[in-house]
């Protein structure tokens, strides 16, 4: 499923989109780490590392440490935060150089970087009884293939996707706002009819590929992975089908030109009333009432495009602990105490973001729909709603790496350019793609 992007301030504040770099998939570790076994005694200094949470976060995160402190306080907490930029490579280092720290915030695809190294301890084992506190979707995302039920690491803020579009450009391209599509087919359709009424004063969305890529496709019923989940087979009829009316909508003017090769800012372009399809996180409509107010009023949001799975997926971040780590006890009991309900209710009042605490998210907070008129608070709740329901097969594959996606792409940017046909670009791409998947199995 394509993350759903946050906006800009909540971006740069938890860089919530640090993803596997290329580089990042070839860097080899110093093997399987013993695992540490839990004494019974939570005490020792452990040292816990964040991203870029501070200085907007310092507050919050020094009261829950300070907190637990009082609870524990035979544990010692050293809290180090760390920049966005070059996080994973920093990751890599500290694994070969035996210096993890003891708690560290992952997201789904730093995760994977450890994870598959053996650096991270199992959870399970840690804290047997400790599954029922999470939401299962953001639960089962720390799942590792061939690992069975184990899981790596304590889920911790989540983000959910959903569905926001100007109401008032809707009208105008003769759709009823009051049904929003729900299905990639319905969504495609809707972009066409926009195309055509918008006379080129707007376009529909933003093209986007590797966004938009797999998760159009899991919406449309296309198989990603076979039974054994390595190898790609998702070169379908239907997968084909997507990048021919991508191509069809991108020649039409559904799309901005330059969206296809390039990130343009979709906040800049939503808020100038040039887009009828913001993108699809709760924090791009806090975004777009401080930014473009007029706009604003016209904002309607909805349910995620969901199509044939009829739920969404989850893009979240995580605590994982230093599987070798000297003092399991203090660092298990401290992952669990930021990653509890009422600490994750506090995170998310002070950032657009979710608990993946299933306590946490029963919050009043999350379900208070206001006089309903409200766009903020209509997708604060909605976006809870989902996350209810979220489930694993709606999220990316971890063997969906950024090179695979980056593969994908330049095949399918061609076909949509017309510089190949549909059918040649999806066979290409999932060619490269299995390429890829057989040379990190062999690292």
């Amino acid at each position: 499923m394509p993350r759903s992007p946050m906006a800009r301030t909540v971006l740069t504040t938890l860089a919530a989109a640090t993803f596997l770099s290329s580089a990042a998939c070839g860097v080899g570790g110093p093997g399987e780490a013993k695992e540490a076994a839990r004494t019974g005694k939570a005490a020792g200094g452990i040292t816990f590392r964040t991203l870029q949470l501070k200085p907007v976060f310092t507050a919050y995160v020094q009261s829950v440490i300070d907190a637990f402190r009082r609870q524990y306080p035979d544990v010692r907490v050293k809290w180090e935060d760390v920049p966005g930029e070059g996080y994973n490579e920093k990751l890599v280092a500290d694994a070969q150089a035996g210096v993890l720290p003891d708690v560290v915030n992952l997201s789904t695809d730093s995760f994977q970087l450890l994870g598959d190294r053996g650096m991270l301890a199992d959870v399970t084992r840690l804290d047997p009884r400790v599954a029922g506190e999470y939401v299962p979707g953001a639960w089962e995302q720390f799942k590792l293939p061939g690992k069975g039920d184990s899981v790596f690491a304590y889920p911790w803020y989540v983000t959910p996707e959903i569905l926001t579009y100007n109401a008032d450009l809707f009208r105008e391209a003769g759709l009823d706002p009051d049904t929003p599509p729900v299905g990639v087919e319905q969504f495609f359709d809707y972009a066409e009819q926009i195309a055509a009424r918008s006379g080129g004063r707007y376009s529909a969305f933003m093209a986007d590929p590797k966004g938009r890529l797999p998760g159009d496709w899991q919406k449309m019923g296309v198989p990603i992975l076979n039974g054994a989940k390595d190898g790609f087979v998702f070169d379908t009829p239907k997968a084909v089908e997507w990048v021919e009316r991508m191509k069809s909508l991108y020649a039409k003017g559904a799309m901005p030109k330059e969206s296809l090769l390039k990130a343009d800012d979709i906040n800049q372009l939503y808020g100038a009333g040039k887009l009828v399809f913001g993108p699809g996180s709760p924090g791009f409509v806090k975004d777009v009432k401080q930014n473009a107010p007029q706009v604003y009023a016209a904002t309607r949001v909805a349910g995620a495009v969901t199509g044939r799975i009829g739920h969404i997926g989850v893009y979240a971040q995580s605590l994982g602990i230093r599987k070798d780590t000297r003092h399991p006890d203090a660092a298990a009991e401290f992952a669990k105490w930021v990653t509890n309900g009422p600490n994750q209710v506090a995170f998310s009042k002070k950032a657009t973001i979710y608990p993946s605490n299933a306590v946490g998210l029963k919050d009043p907070y999350f379900s208070d729909r206001g006089d309903g008129k409200d766009a903020e608070t209509l997708a604060r709740a909605v976006g809870a709603e989902e996350l209810k329901t979220a489930a694993l097969d709606a999220n990316t594959p971890v063997q969906w790496t950024n090179q695979v996606g980056d593969a994908v792409v330049r095949e399918v940017q061609k076909a949509i350019k017309g510089e190949q046909d549909a059918g040649t670009a999806v066979r290409k791409a999932q060619e490269e793609a299995n390429r890829l998947l057989v040379d990190a199995a062999r690292k």
